[in-house]
């Protein structure tokens, strides 16, 4: 997503976007207001080493004057293409892939150009192996202005937008939190949006806890479904953890789209959610690893009017703020930096 948005804000550039074959590509790509140059995605490993293969060769048929690579797997194929062309390399870097391949970025960080990180947090990161900070810079994602959605009364209820595959995102954090949550307000509700390998599991922790009938998991949604549910939404929560080893949220954007309807949110005080959330204005942060702290900052807000109104008002605030039209800008500058002589 992030890149797509990045391609299409970039006014001052044309953007090839090199990228892997899907299912549906072809009606997706007809709108697009970039070029898209897509490879075959055999698998998984396959599709990385075609991606890097394909680099070099899109870069010079398209005489590319830089080259953004948008994941660290692709690095080794834009410093192919530096070292034929002789163009700089941007870097992307969001968190969790510094410390899942670690190896790799510490391999190439020190020689790219330029790096763009998504928070302080992924800067910190990048920084620790090898980038250098002179050539470093944070560029935070935005989000879209929001739909004309019509916004009901805010009942009691709680929102989260995520995968279920990542644990650090605090699932089980919330189950424990909830019947805390509803021996204050009984009317509460926790809404999930979204799918994946830990709704089973998710599914009969609520169970057995007797809270199912609070939980509602509505699988993986539209766009257009997500942000009428967010517009419904007293309160967005999601407690993110650094895992050992791993590194959590690089930032969440998932915040910052609750905040466009004006729904603060309650998150963990670790990693790059620590950025999308501002503690005491636009949401509540906490301990990720205490229920306890998650239940009173969850309750606070569906039972104290004023401090949902406050925090809401600056959360939508803070979303208006960091835009993709500000992200673009911020690359921009970036890239005539790189380029030029």
């Amino acid at each position: 997503m992030l890149i797509d948005q990045l391609a299409r804000h970039l006014e001052a550039h044309e953007t090839v976007v090199l990228t892997l074959r899907q299912p549906g590509d072809h009606a997706f790509d007809r709108n697009l207001s970039y070029r898209v140059v897509r490879v075959p995605a055999p698998g998984r490993r396959p599709a990385v080493l075609a991606l890097n293969g394909a680099l070099p060769f899109v870069a010079a048929r398209m005489r590319a004057e830089a080259v953004i690579s948008g994941h660290i797997v692709c690095a080794p194929g834009a410093l192919i293409a530096r070292r034929r062309l002789g163009v700089p390399v941007l870097q992307y870097v969001y968190a969790m892939e510094l410390t899942a391949r670690g190896k790799l970025a510490a391999a190439v960080l020190p020689r790219v150009d330029r790096t763009i990180a998504i928070s302080e947090y992924a800067r910190g990161l990048a920084e620790a192996r090898g980038a250098r900070p002179e050539l470093t810079r944070t560029v935070k994602p935005g989000v879209d202005e929001p739909p004309p959605v019509l916004v009901g009364a805010r009942n009691q209820l709680i929102v989260t937008v995520a995968r279920l595959q990542d644990r650090y995102k605090g699932f089980d954090v919330m189950l424990r939190a909830l019947p805390l949550i509803l021996a204050r307000v009984p009317e509460a509700q926790w809404v999930i949006l979204g799918d994946g390998p830990l709704h089973p599991e998710l599914l009969a922790t609520a169970n057995r806890a007797g809270i199912g009938s609070r939980v509602r998991f509505l699988g993986q949604t539209s766009n257009r479904v997500r942000d009428e549910w967010l517009a419904r939404a007293r309160v967005f929560a999601m407690p993110s953890r650094v895992p050992p080893g791993g590194a959590g949220e690089g930032f969440g954007i998932v915040f910052l789209e609750a905040g466009r309807f004006g729904v603060p949110a309650v998150s963990g005080a670790e990693g790059g959610a620590a950025e999308a959330v501002l503690d005491g204005v636009s949401g509540t942060l906490v301990d990720p690893r205490d229920h306890l702290a998650v239940a009173d900052a969850i309750s606070d807000l569906l039972t104290d009017d004023e401090l949902q109104r406050r925090y809401g008002a600056a959360a939508r605030s803070r979303a208006a703020e960091l835009s993709w039209e500000q992200m673009a800008r911020g690359v921009e500058t970036m890239l005539e930096d790189a380029v030029r002589p």
